[in-house]
């Protein structure tokens, strides 16, 4: 029973997950009136609770100083009504409504209440990557680490237009990028040096000054192929390994320690991430956390 408990909470997470990608990828997203899957992945079975929620957010929505036409048009639909047509009312959703309408859903539904931490959570990562010389090194980790996983699939979109297309072709891509930033030494010889068991990432057991050299390297892989549109597999696997060599170079020339000398976290990035999330529901619990304002 457990399990099938834990498996739903997972399910629900990774639609409010889902959801949240379409709305930061697609730009705007729509919810249709009537047997929606859309209303049913955050938990809302009838069009009329769904609308209660949509009004809210519309107040906070204007109350914000946004135009209310603008995140939340209108939109109508022609439906069959036994032997007759007739129209419903639609909404063509913006991102920021979206947002919205997570904030303002109950938070009693576990689907919702998930949306509603995962924005805390982005909100409270925000706020401390404005002072980041302020963090302490946890903390660092988690933010330059948030930055590379969205580095790491623009890059992997960016090599994939430029023909790096099979699983292996992009293994070899990956390593070359690390062979030039860590003086030859491949993904498997990294996880060997940490002393990291499988599965476990190397990335996920780098310190923030480590984490900050491979976000440069990556950074600067996707901006050079993209710039100077690179073709071909083999040409931006060059490219991937001459960037992290330049970037070696550069903190040869600085004085700074080679990211295969430095030390290994003892924590993972999960784990950190675990203490934060149960800090927050420790808050939630004693109402020091409001996630439903």
């Amino acid at each position: 029973m457990r399990m099938m408990v834990e498996k739903k909470k997972s399910i629900a997470l990774i639609i409010i997950l889902l959801t949240i990608v379409v709305i930061f990828i697609c730009g705007r997203y729509y919810f249709v009136h009537n047997k929606s899957y859309k209303n049913e992945a955050i938990d809302y079975a009838k069009w009329e609770n769904f609308a209660k929620v949509i009004k809210r957010a519309m107040i906070a929505c204007e109350n914000s100083g946004h135009s209310i036409p603008d995140d939340f048009p209108e939109v109508r639909k022609i439906v069959e009504a036994g032997v007759t047509t007739k129209p419903k009312k639609d909404y063509e959703l913006s991102r920021y409504a979206c947002y919205l309408i997570v904030q303002n859903g109950d938070p009693r539904k576990e689907v919702i209440a998930l949306g509603q931490t995962y924005f805390a959570i982005q909100t409270y990562r925000q706020e401390v990557a404005d002072h980041f010389n302020e963090l302490d090194e946890d903390n660092r980790r988690l933010v330059v680490r948030g930055d590379i996983k969205q580095w790491n699939q623009m890059l992997a979109e960016t090599a994939h237009n430029a023909g790096v297309i099979t699983n292996e072709e992009f293994a070899i891509f990956q390593n070359a990028g690390y062979m030039g930033l860590y003086g030859g030494l491949d993904v498997d010889d990294i996880h060997t040096k940490k002393q990291l068991e499988v599965g476990q990432k190397i990335l996920d057991y780098m310190g923030s000054t480590e984490l900050i050299a491979n976000l440069f390297r990556i950074s600067q892989t996707e901006e050079k192929l993209r710039k100077d549109k690179i073709v071909g597999a083999e040409t931006a696997t060059s490219v991937h390994y001459n960037v992290g060599k330049e970037v070696r170079t550069a903190i040869e020339k600085i004085g700074g320690t080679m990211p295969e000398d430095l030390p290994t976290p003892e924590k993972s990035i999960q784990q950190i991430e675990k203490e934060q999330m149960q800090r927050l529901k420790n808050k939630a619990k004693k109402g020091k956390l409001m996630l439903d304002e």
